[in-house]
């Protein structure tokens, strides 16, 4: 299993793309964006759902909770009947988020990818691509990674998505749980160091 960390406007849909195009075996892609949409209209200006700040801010509810965290299990289920998923997510609330991953894939073998894009250029596309309320990619570049720890980062700032996913799928047998985070060049492979939290 394959999950992809990072802020908006990032490049982790991309990635996830060229991921299912490199990988040799057939990998299902499943990111946090379809979660939301899979919801009720009405959970999307709610209190007990998710809300978008007009500064780019993001506000999750108790209900938005619940269904994330049976989504989750989903997942983890799928990936412990065979399949091999890649997950694209956004760590809204860091090392907290990661955890709950965590403890819904323990005993499985998880790759941690953390999808690294300064915040100027994140912003740049966001206005772009037109679907996004303006500040979120900037709020969410830093934010997402703080205290997660990753087997490999990549940086889409200047390196594109094939090219990160190259990166990641070297590595995606390598069956390691998780080490501190430490930025690597898109070119270079990861450095070793002492194991994360395996769970939350």
């Amino acid at each position: 299993m394959i999950v992809l960390n990072g802020g908006s406007s990032s490049g982790k849909s991309g990635i996830a793309r060229c991921l299912q195009a490199v990988l040799p075996d057939p990998w299902l892609a499943f990111g946090v964006d379809g979660l939301i949409q899979a919801m009720p209209a009405s959970m999307r200006a709610s209190d007990a759902g998710i809300e978008f700040g007009p500064d780019g801010g993001v506000l999750v509810g108790a209900e938005f909770r619940a269904l994330e965290a049976a989504w989750i299990e989903g997942i983890a289920a799928m990936a412990r009947a065979g399949a091999r998923v890649i997950v694209d997510e956004v760590f809204l609330g860091g090392a907290a988020s990661q955890q709950r991953w965590q403890k819904a894939l323990g005993g499985l073998q998880v790759l941690w990818v953390g999808v690294r894009c300064e915040s100027a250029v994140a912003a740049g596309r966001e206005v772009a691509r037109g679907d996004r309320v303006t500040g979120m990619a900037a709020s969410q570049a830093d934010a997402v990674h703080e205290s997660v720890f990753y087997d490999v980062e990549v940086d889409t700032t200047h390196a594109e998505a094939m090219e990160c996913a190259r990166v990641i799928a070297a590595l995606s047998g390598d069956g390691r749980r998780g080490c501190p985070l430490v930025p690597v060049p898109t070119h270079a492979p990861p450095r070793s160091g002492p194991r994360g939290p395996s769970s939350g």
